[in-house]
């Protein structure tokens, strides 16, 4: 299982999310770093032996802009491997992203009106290059459609399947910057019925809930706030082998 540091982005400066609720996401204040500028946070979590990184464009996802540029200086100068969230729903956008140094696009069902759209990118893409980020909000599905905001969370997932989809994540906003923890009868009942690589993140308290998450056959974990706030060290993460 690997663990994979989150950058959230608003108004181009590192924000600290907590409960998705954006309107109240303050700068950042961190224990590995001094700035909220997002190509030197990245650099900080290359220094810390990271080889990935989540960006969630805020500015891009409330529809505002998409921040090419940001992707493309964030690769370059760090060398993570990038993947985003940026409200992605149109496949030339998408197509744009690869072409500017993100390696996977998120499909975050919080701001997708289509599920056609999951499969028309795996078809343009492929499978690696497409990741679907399963928005939850106390366990109920977040989506600008009614239809797919009326399905359960396993039955989006097995659907997801289906339109070959390799990996997942699942998220609930009502638990991010909360160190509640993940919501794990979710976790565990899509692990046991889908056949995706599963990552999650939201609410990760300290070191042993990543332990557990492991010992379900998650894949990958989100971290920010127990990263910025200290509770997870890089040395615990590369100790347990999260690195």
């Amino acid at each position: 299982m690997k663990a994979i540091p989150v950058l959230d982005v608003l108004n181009g400066t590192v924000v600290h999310a907590v409960r998705g609720k954006r309107e109240e996401y303050a700068p950042l204040t961190s224990a590995i770093c001094t700035t909220t500028n997002p190509a030197d946070v990245a650099l900080a979590f290359k220094s810390l032996h990271f080889d990935r990184l989540y960006l969630a464009d805020l500015d891009a996802i409330m529809a505002k802009h998409m921040n090419y540029a940001l992707y493309k200086r964030i690769s370059a100068d760090s060398g993570l491997e990038l993947m985003v969230d940026a409200g992605i729903a149109d496949l030339e956008k998408a197509g744009k992203m690869l072409e500017n140094g993100v390696s996977q696009i998120i499909i975050g069902t919080e701001t997708l009106a289509k599920l056609e759209f999951v499969k028309q990118a795996v078809e343009a893409f492929g499978e690696d290059r497409v990741i679907v980020s399963l928005d939850l909000k106390e366990g109920k599905v977040m989506s600008v459609s009614e239809l797919i905001q009326s399905l359960d969370p396993l039955v989006l997932a097995l659907a997801l399947q289906e339109m070959r989809v390799g990996r997942i994540i699942v998220l609930d906003l009502a638990r991010v910057g909360t160190g509640q923890g993940v919501n794990l009868a979710i976790v565990k009942e899509i692990l046991e019925k889908v056949k995706v690589e599963v990552w999650t993140g939201g609410g990760i308290q300290d070191i042993n809930d990543l332990l557990r998450l492991r010992q379900l056959g998650v894949s990958g974990v989100l971290l920010a706030t127990a990263l910025h706030s200290g509770r997870i060290t890089a040395r615990e993460l590369n100790s347990y082998g999260f690195l």
